[in-house]
């Protein structure tokens, strides 16, 4: 995918505030200025409202992703349920493996789920939009996080989230990430009281998942559609799609600043986005203490000058602008 013109959220001719300001989404139309309005560098998650039926009934529940593979981007969590008594409604829709329908047809149906009241009167669906900065630092910090265990994380905290909501979860289905098998032992331990199938292909098999495939995928794609360069980069630059082999996206990685690296929207643990750094980055070393540095630690402390001048702890000191211009700031190990 290539960047897109950046969607705006135009006031409403009667004077009604739009929803993404009022941080819903009730369509295909609010769903971009929503996106656009939260920080790119964080995560966040957004739950839809929960039907009724949903509370009273017992429902089906399906997980998928999106995004897991591109150097770009976020990666995209997403639930979709429904009360298992609905199937015609999940039919009606035209739910299908997200991956195998065009973009509008995803864009159409996602539309179709939020708008309709049939739909909205029967499903419900949250999606949680990992940012690319947050997958980085899980990889790359001191106690490693996978891909695997942030995916698994993710499903887990959505489906936390639907039953903190009042969903009447009665069966899970998801779309594997790894071994099926142990994933399913693992949530089993977690929700010993769903039944719950983990499945290879399970967006292609059960609708329930279909939708959560296609809530995943129209969110990752608007993501990339509203991406704002917080580093001072062309707005209007083309990014591709993400995936390694796109000719877009090689030229994108081939073209960075030597001493900084990537913008945020680069997955910089990636090797791909790695391996174009050793080609291209400055390289920078950090020298270590010498030896009689270490010695006049031991001897005399290692008590700092500005320890005895008096401050104002309340007083905010200002950052430097060098630093601010270029969006750097403080990362603490969790």
């Amino acid at each position: 995918m290539s960047s897109s013109p950046k969607l705006e959220v135009k006031p409403d001719p009667d004077g009604e505030e739009p929803e993404a300001k009022r941080g819903r989404i009730e369509g295909l139309d609010s769903l971009g200025p929503y996106i656009a309005g939260q920080d790119n560098a964080k995560s966040f998650v957004y739950l839809s409202d929960i039907p009724q039926l949903c509370k009273d009934e017992p429902c089906v529940l399906g997980v998928d992703e999106a995004g897991r593979g591109p150097v770009l981007g976020p990666m995209v969590y997403g639930i979709a349920f429904s009360p298992i008594d609905k199937k015609d409604v999940l039919k009606k829709l035209g739910f299908a493996d997200s991956k195998q329908l065009t973009e509008e047809k995803r864009e159409h149906i996602f539309d179709e789920m939020n708008k309709q009241d049939f739909a909205t009167e029967s499903i419900g669906w949250a999606v949680e939009v990992i940012s690319p900065n947050d997958i980085s630092m899980s990889m790359l910090r001191r106690s490693k996080r996978s891909l695997n265990e942030v995916s698994m994380d993710s499903a887990i905290g959505l489906i936390h989230k639907a039953i903190e909501a009042g969903v009447n979860i009665a069966e899970v289905y998801v779309d594997t990430v790894g071994p099926p098998e142990k994933y399913q032992a693992k949530l089993k331990l977690i929700f010993p009281n769903f039944k719950i199938t983990v499945a290879k292909k399970a967006d292609s098999t059960y609708p329930i998942v279909s939708a959560a495939s296609i809530c995943a995928k129209v969110s990752r794609d608007h993501a990339l559609k509203v991406w704002k360069f917080r580093e001072g980069t062309d707005p209007e630059v083309k990014f591709g799609s993400g995936y390694p082999g796109d000719p877009v996206t090689k030229k994108f990685l081939g073209d960075f600043d030597r001493v900084f690296g990537f913008p945020r929207l680069v997955r910089f643990s990636w090797s791909t986005a790695s391996n174009a750094l050793d080609k291209k980055a400055f390289d920078v070393e950090f020298d270590d203490e010498d030896e009689e540095q270490e010695k006049a630690k031991a001897t005399y402390g290692s008590e700092k000058l500005s320890k005895y001048f008096a401050a104002d702890r309340n007083e905010q000191r200002k950052r430097h602008e060098y630093f601010r211009e270029r969006h750097l700031e403080h990362v603490a190990e969790i």
